[in-house]
This record gives C-alpha cells, sequence and structure tokens, in this order.
C-alpha cells in the first residue's frame, strides 16, 4: 500500500489556510514521524470532523470518533460521550488513543486521561496535542494551556509512562503566526477593500511562514517558546486489566 505523506490531508483541514499553514504542517510532520504507532484500534477523541481518520487507517486496521455529540461538525461520532466524565468505552479495547487540540478545552483533563489509560490496551500508545501560545478560541470552552511540566505530571497521574513532549517550533515560528493571525483579522481600509488587503498579505504569510523554521535555529533556547507541544506516551504493561464485557 502506498502511504501518502500527513501534510496532503492536513492542508485539506477545514481551518487550514495561507495564514495558518505552518501550524498544520508542523502537527504533520510530528505525526509522520510517529506513524508507525497508529497501528490497530484507534480512538479519536474529541474527533470533530474527522480530519485525521483517512491518514490513520492507512495503517489503523479501525478508527473510532468519540465527542460530545453524535452530530457535532455535520459527522456522526462513532461514541457519543462527555469527555469530562467516564467514557461509555470498555476498558482496554484501544491500541492507540488520539487528541488533536482537546485537552485545553476540557474543564477536567485529568479524567480524560485517566479514562484514555483505563481504555488503552497493555503497552497502547496515547497520542496527543495541545497549543501553548494561542489565543482563546472556542470560548467560552478554553480552560487551560499545558507547560510541558504539567503535561508530565498530569500524564505520569494517569499512569502513562515513557511520555515525551515535543514543541512544535521555536520562538520565530510562533511570532510568525502571530503576525499571520493578526494582520488577518485586522481591519484597514473600507470593507470592500478586505479581499485585495488579504490578496496583498499572502506573500508575507508565506515569506513568514517559510523563514520561521529556518530562523528558529539561530536561537540557542529555540523550545522555549512555541505555539503548542505534540506528547505521546505509554501505558506500562502492568496496568493492563482484563477487558469489560
Amino acid at each position: 500500500m502506498s502511504l501518502t505523506h500527513m501534510r496532503k490531508f492536513t492542508r485539506r483541514h477545514p481551518n487550514c489556510s495561507a495564514h495558518n499553514r505552518l501550524s498544520y504542517d508542523l502537527i504533520a510532520d510530528a505525526m509522520e514521524a510517529h506513524r508507525a504507532a497508529f497501528r490497530g484500534v484507534v480512538y479519536d477523541l474529541g474527533c470533530g470532523e474527522m480530519p485525521y481518520r483517512d491518514w490513520i487507517l492507512q495503517t489503523a486496521s479501525s478508527y473510532l470518533g468519540v465527542d460530545w455529540s453524535s452530530t457535532i461538525h455535520d459527522l456522526k461520532a462513532d461514541v457519543v460521550s462527555d469527555l469530562n466524565k467516564p467514557l461509555s468505552i470498555p476498558t482496554s479495547v484501544a491500541d492507540v488513543v488520539f487528541s488533536m487540540s482537546v485537552l485545553e478545552h476540557l474543564h477536567a483533563p485529568a479524567v480524560m486521561l485517566g479514562e484514555a489509560s483505563r481504555i488503552l490496551k497493555s503497552g497502547g500508545h496515547l497520542i496527543i496535542q495541545v497549543p501553548w501560545q494561542w489565543w482563546v478560541h472556542e470560548a467560552p470552552h478554553d480552560y487551560y494551556r499545558f507547560s510541558p511540566f504539567a503535561l508530565k505530571k498530569l500524564l505520569g497521574e494517569a499512569g502513562f509512562s515513557d511520555i515525551n513532549v515535543s514543541p512544535l517550533g521555536g520562538a520565530f515560528t510562533t511570532l510568525a503566526l502571530k503576525f499571520c493571525y493578526i494582520s488577518r483579522r485586522c481591519r484597514i481600509g473600507p470593507k470592500f477593500l478586505q479581499p485585495l488587503r488579504k490578496l496583498a498579505l499572502r506573500p508575507l504569510w508565506w515569506l513568514a511562514q517559510r523563514s520561521a523554521p529556518w530562523l528558529d535555529r539561530l536561537d540557542r533556547d529555540w523550545d522555549r517558546e512555541t505555539v503548542g507541544y505534540f506528547v505521546t506516551a505509554r501505558k506500562p504493561e502492568q496496568l493492563d486489566v482484563e477487558p469489560v464485557r
């Protein structure tokens, strides 16, 4: 089977555009680096529009989307559950639990991580992404930003091991994306000229996002300022229990 690189999927994401393409490319590259982990049964917690489903199914045997509503974003989640509460999913059924830009929207993130550990099989993988320096979004349900230390503490308390927290870009990437977002939403000139203004900004957006990853290399502490974190962890063998039937 010919495997398609993740960037082709993320660039078709409904929220991906000229002003923020770099943020989706960073996520795509992180996922591509962990492609080997996406095997067996994958549960996507907070699946939304399921933009990663087709990419995951290139290597996984099955994909199940979990969200709080059966009709969110015009799609039907396979499992309807509030991620702030115990999930209506049996124990030890998942090979991978996957969650993108979801943890910050939960008022009880520790519950979700504990449930992720419960539904994972022994030795299963947890793969999540969270923002760090990002504006308020999906208000009023935007509760937290997690430092690497907070993430390691929360995942450790949930029973995970082999926890790895990787920054998604550095200071220049953060500045470039902030410039792109701010310039996109600034109201300059009459309304009928807004499409032309955005057209004029596109070369600047391209240049800023193209050059930022290279400029990050000049910063000796590049990983201390970032737009977000990509996190992987495992459920230790000794925590496995028999599935609920």
